[in-house]
């Protein structure tokens, strides 16, 4: 069974990973288990109140497929923890790493988009970030983007970023489809 890690900030964008936990875990019997700086409860940006699984600490690759980041405004605030060592940890291990929104700038950070086909909010976004130098790999589009085990999409995009996951993860099948296809109906 795949086993998918979801990292949650404070004040994390929850329909950015709702779909991806929901179709995984309810539908294709994937593990999604959930991480916290701590350990500690989350509220996201809509006042949920998540109870982790997990600490960050506790995110060892060898324990998971994927790390997925969703957005927040941790990073707006100035409050968005590192995750440099854990994005180099699960891509170097062969992982899949994800992030949506203002995570995808977070991605940029860490200097793993630098040599891979990607997108986010936009380029300027990335940019600000100190590791970052993959400007010519960017792709301004409204979907997902994914290369070599890395996905990035900006916030308005919770079913391509979905998707691709599915995807890289090997989970892709009519199954899903058929899944995403009745959460995306609206965007044909």
């Amino acid at each position: 069974m795949a086993r998918i890690a979801i990292a949650l900030t404070p004040d994390f964008a929850d329909w950015e990973c709702a779909l991806l936990m929901a179709v995984a875990r309810s539908y294709l019997g994937v593990e999604v288990v959930t991480a916290s700086p701590d350990g500690g409860i989350v509220t996201s940006m809509g006042g949920l109140k998540v109870t982790p699984d997990i600490s960050y600490a506790a995110l060892d690759p060898a324990g998971f497929d994927a790390l997925v980041i969703p957005g927040g405004l941790s990073w707006e605030k100035g409050e968005a923890p590192d995750f440099t060592t854990h994005v180099h940890a699960f891509h170097g291990g062969g992982k899949v790493v994800a992030g949506i929104c203002a995570a995808a700038s977070a991605l940029a950070a860490t200097g793993v988009l630098n040599a891979v086909a990607h997108t986010g909010n936009s380029l300027a976004s990335h940019s600000k970030q100190p590791g970052y130098s993959g400007q010519a790999f960017y792709r301004d589009r409204p979907q997902a983007v994914s290369h070599d085990r890395v996905i990035t999409a900006p916030g308005s995009s919770p079913v391509t970023f979905t998707m691709e996951i599915l995807k890289a993860l090997g989970l892709w099948g009519p199954q899903a489809e058929a899944e995403i296809a009745a959460f995306s109906r609206e965007h044909r």
